[in-house]
């Protein structure tokens, strides 16, 4: 075996192995396979191409692909990256750090999953904020737990209609194997009714409420008297949220909720064909015990100097398993560096500088969308930020088409005859222009 940047082990190491454990070849190391298993066969392998060979086919391949203008929201948005962001978190430093879990070595790692917390404590307005979800849907559905094992023999969590139907699908299925009974809050005019909610409540027996901020018709819900008639019926209020809108909507906190949850992907997080991205949760600090996954603490050394550890680590991978608030047994803190880097580039006014960008091409676009054929108001004079819905009397199935082969992915189907659109900063005048003319000639 020769040596190789990928293969450190040299044909003298080896043979100094196999020499160690009374093995004459790596073949010795599977006698215990029957031979009748052992494949005898050529492999059908391409032949070897050079490096420039390697890259001109792949070239190819991604010549098949036709670029697509964005319009479409629906939970991952297609927000500016800023080229420094995969240059750091490229870094060695950070590519290869796994775990924390020796403080003494793992001071970077721990600061910036600190950093990471502390900016979604500041975006929610809760206490405390965990590192450990995978994605917004997962999120949403830690928080049913958190709710459900907070509760004392209440089996009911309440989830609004207008959530978004991959998170109502997540929660289901926890739901479904946690002995969880899920209930829905009807909405009234693309918004979750407050009037239905005060109706299930009244029954005793919710734990807790899961309703959006933002939510799948891009409508910023009005949640006034939630968190009141939540907490007077003994239960908990969970919100899920784009965390980007937080800089210019009211957050989880301001609306009085306990738990705040959902996707870092708009915060600068590419596409990328659906992952991988980063859920968040924050809490009250009262709930912070029923909290899955790990939080990272500020604590002070031997010498009086500011450090970082694990505070609270509440997976099974620590504690007995019937102890255990969550199979949350792994982290994205990657991701949450990313997002870190995003939000200290950003900062407030940057945060709202794409808010009041995106904003401004929606409303654009949306006024005319209205002036050409087949558009409608779906929930008239219910406010959007950079995501709208629209009624369309047409073929759907062929006006999506047309765009498609005009280089636009927009006119997203929600329900029969209800269209999504979505703008963000990305989009130049240029393109909402061009849309419509597409759509207008569709």
């Amino acid at each position: 075996m020769s040596a190789s940047a990928y293969f450190p082990h040299t044909g003298d190491d080896v043979r100094a192995m196999l020499s160690r454990i009374g093995a004459d070849s790596l073949r010795d190391l599977y006698t215990d396979v029957p031979e009748n298993l052992v494949y005898k066969g050529q492999y059908d392998l391409p032949e070897a191409m050079s490096e420039q060979e390697v890259r001109d086919f792949f070239n190819s391949l991604q010549q098949k692909d036709i670029p697509l203008k964005v319009f479409v929201g629906a939970g991952a948005y297609d927000h500016y990256v800023p080229s420094v962001i995969p240059y750091l978190t490229s870094r060695s430093e950070f590519l290869t750090a796994y775990t924390p879990y020796q403080a003494e070595i793992s001071q970077g790692t721990l600061r910036y999953i600190f950093e990471y917390q502390s900016m979604i404590c500041s975006l929610t307005g809760m206490d405390v904020s965990n590192a450990s979800m995978y994605d917004g849907p997962t999120a949403a559905a830690e928080a049913m737990n958190m709710m459900f094992s907070s509760a004392k023999h209440k089996p009911r969590v309440l989830v609004s209609g207008t959530l978004l139907p991959n998170v109502l699908k997540v929660v289901r299925t926890y739901a479904k194997y946690h002995g969880v009974e899920l209930g829905t809050i009807d909405s009234e005019n693309g918004q979750t009714a407050l009037a239905s909610l005060q109706e299930k409540l009244s029954a005793g027996d919710v734990a807790g409420i899961i309703v959006p901020s933002v939510n799948r018709y891009g409508i910023v819900e009005d949640l006034s008297g939630f968190a009141d008639a939540v907490h007077e019926a003994k239960a908990l209020m969970a919100v899920y949220c784009d965390p980007s809108a937080l800089a210019v909507v009211k957050s989880p906190g301001q609306w009085g909720a306990d738990i705040a949850v959902g996707d870092g992907q708009s915060l600068g997080i590419p596409l990328s064909f659906g992952g991988p991205y980063v859920g968040f949760m924050a809490c009250k600090e009262a709930l912070v015990r029923k909290m899955p996954g790990r939080i990272v603490g500020e604590t002070s050394d031997a010498q009086g100097r500011r450090c970082y550890c694990l505070t609270l680590q509440a997976r099974e991978q620590h504690i007995r398993r019937q102890k255990a608030t969550s199979n949350i047994c792994s982290n994205e803190s990657l991701m949450a560096l990313w997002v870190t880097v995003y939000m200290s580039l950003m900062g407030a006014e940057g945060l709202r500088k794409v808010n009041e960008l995106s904003s401004g091409g929606a409303h654009y676009l949306h006024d005319a969308l209205l002036e050409t054929d087949g558009f409608s108001e779906a929930f008239p004079g219910r406010p959007f930020l950079k995501e709208f819905t629209l009624k369309y009397s047409g073929d759907v199935n062929a006006l999506q088409q047309k765009l498609l082969k005009a280089g636009y992915f927009a006119a997203y189907e929600l329900e029969k005859g209800l269209l999504s659109f979505c703008v963000t900063e990305k989009r130049s005048k240029a393109e909402v222009d061009g849309l419509i003319k597409a759509i207008r000639e569709a």
